[in-house]
């Protein structure tokens, strides 16, 4: 009998799996079914994919006016932003003064001059430095440099926060994807049982997660504790800041600027439209929310953005995300070496471009909570499925399909006028493109931190030149490796976390 029941349960779970799989296929099934069909198109048709393409990049302009409009409106409210004196605003909250943060900083690789600059901006906070809970979570696994830099915090910052507490994260967990996520999980659960040791309730602490790069502004905690006491729902929320990668711009290739750039942009058009954010890298929430459910995921490459699906599942659809318009500024892509620089890059976009394992985990976890409106599961999954198709598909079919059915058609010796004069229109339209590219370059340099004193008063004219590269950083650094990061997930080649290298040049 109870062989009998286990191969039942065996059998469903494998029902279960293949089930599963076929979810985490289908994002890469579409993506190559695309490029294939759309190749092969061209030499059955072309004067069709002609059609296709002139309208394909049609959308494609009009949707990077409107995504232009949301950049300039989240620029505005970045700037008036800044200007608030939130530390005096904050003060005048009943109660804020009771409000605890919870800091986590995960630890593996970097070198003791980038955790140093996180730790000396916490110092600067304008909110009470008494007020905050600050974790350093290492890598045992990278003994050899965690413990001598764990060392150096504890004897230059201690005294100087409520509390200073440092774990060492154990390797070869069963279960655990060595990176990001199982170190902050471990870290988290340990600074849990201080919390409780100290009776702080758990309804007046925020968890703010970062990379170790990260720079928070002076007002973030101030900023923060005032949006959390004004939020109507401030239990069941998120907060997002902006992602700027500013710490060491000016020592980053203009590749990896551009690239940098591009992911700041594209996320600021998402404060806009909350309906649309997920969290991302750095990002503040409830402790009541982190503890509810169990912590990040400790066995996925991407525990930043698949802490907000946990929630919101666990919450049947009750979780949102608020954008706060002040910046965490980060670090560019840049190392010793060009190529390695470039290597680098290319795996930092793949781990992001790996998101999409977040699809399959919402569809799964969609079907089976029946008091999440399916009007609003509909819109989870559709953003999250068009978003890595266009992510892996858009650059590359522009660049294909904008010559190979013309050169086909010509070869055949069409004379119709829609092959004659496809070449002009194209030409146009990325001539109007070429608006929204400059905009992007004049606010890349508003938002650049000053520039080192020798480079004179011409820095401007390389920061805004260097757009020219962006179709290549958009190919290069955008579709392949969001095409690789969907094809891994197909095969069932599942991708571990890579540790994106950090540098700091003196």
């Amino acid at each position: 009998m109870h062989s009998a029941v286990t191969q039942i349960a065996n059998a469903l779970k494998l029902r279960e799996h293949t089930q599963y799989r076929i979810l985490e296929i289908l994002p890469g099934f579409l993506v190559w079914t695309s490029f294939v069909v759309a190749v092969a198109i061209s030499f059955i048709q072309p004067i069709w994919v002609i059609g296709f393409i002139i309208l394909f990049d049609l959308y494609w302009f009009i949707r990077a006016v409107y995504i232009l409009v949301y950049l300039l409106i989240a620029f505005r409210r970045y700037r008036m932003t800044i200007n608030v004196d939130w530390a005096a605003k904050v003060r005048s909250m009943p109660g804020w003064d009771s409000i605890r943060h919870l800091i986590v900083v995960p630890l593996s690789k970097e070198p003791y001059e980038v955790l140093e600059q996180s730790f000396r901006a916490f110092t600067k906070s304008s909110f009470p430095l008494k007020n905050l809970i600050v974790v350093l979570a290492c890598e045992e696994r990278f003994t050899e440099n965690t413990r001598p830099s764990a060392e150096r915090i504890r004897r230059e910052f201690a005294g100087v926060f409520g509390e200073l507490i440092v774990v060492h994260h154990p390797d070869n967990i069963s279960g655990e994807i060595a990176g990001k996520g199982s170190n902050i999980a471990y870290a988290g659960r340990r600074a849990k049982l201080r919390i409780d040791e100290l009776g702080i309730p758990y309804d007046r602490v925020l968890v703010t997660t970062l990379d170790v790069d990260s720079v928070l502004h002076p007002h973030y905690f101030s900023y923060l504790t005032y949006t959390f006491l004004n939020h109507p729902n401030r239990l069941r929320t998120s907060y997002q800041p902006l992602a700027f990668f500013n710490n060491n711009i000016w020592q980053s290739p203009a590749l990896t600027r551009i690239v940098a750039n591009s992911t700041t942009f594209w996320l600021m058009t998402e404060t806009v439209r909350p309906d649309r954010l997920f969290t991302f890298s750095s990002h503040s929430m409830p402790f009541t929310a982190l503890v509810d459910v169990d912590f990040w995921q400790n066995d996925i490459v991407t525990e930043d953005s698949r802490i907000f699906l946990q929630c919101f599942i666990r919450y049947d659809g009750d979780y949102t995300v608020t954008p706060l318009y002040l910046p965490v500024s980060m670090d560019t892509v840049a190392t010793e070496s060009l190529w390695r620089t470039i290597v680098n890059q290319y795996k930092q976009q793949r781990r992001w471009a790996y998101g999409v394992e977040n699809f399959p985990y919402m569809v799964w976890n969609f079907t089976a909570d029946r008091m999440i409106p399916f009007g609003k599961k509909l819109k989870y999954v559709w953003n999250q499925l068009e978003g890595v198709f266009s992510w892996a598909t858009a650059p590359i079919l522009i660049f294909i399909l904008g010559w190979l059915p013309i050169n086909i058609a010509n070869q055949r010796g069409s004379t119709l006028m829609i092959v004659q004069n496809a070449p002009y229109i194209l030409q146009d339209l990325m001539i109007l493109a070429m608006v929204g590219l400059v905009a992007a370059a004049v606010l890349s340099t508003l938002i650049a931190p000053p520039p080192p004193k020798k480079s004179g008063w011409w820095w401007f004219f390389p920061m805004v030149l260097q757009w020219i590269l962006f179709p290549v950083t958009m190919v290069l650094f955008g579709s392949i490796p969001a095409t690789d990061a969907q094809t891994r997930l197909m095969l069932g080649k599942y991708l571990g976390f890579c540790v994106t290298e950090k540098t700091r040049k003196t």
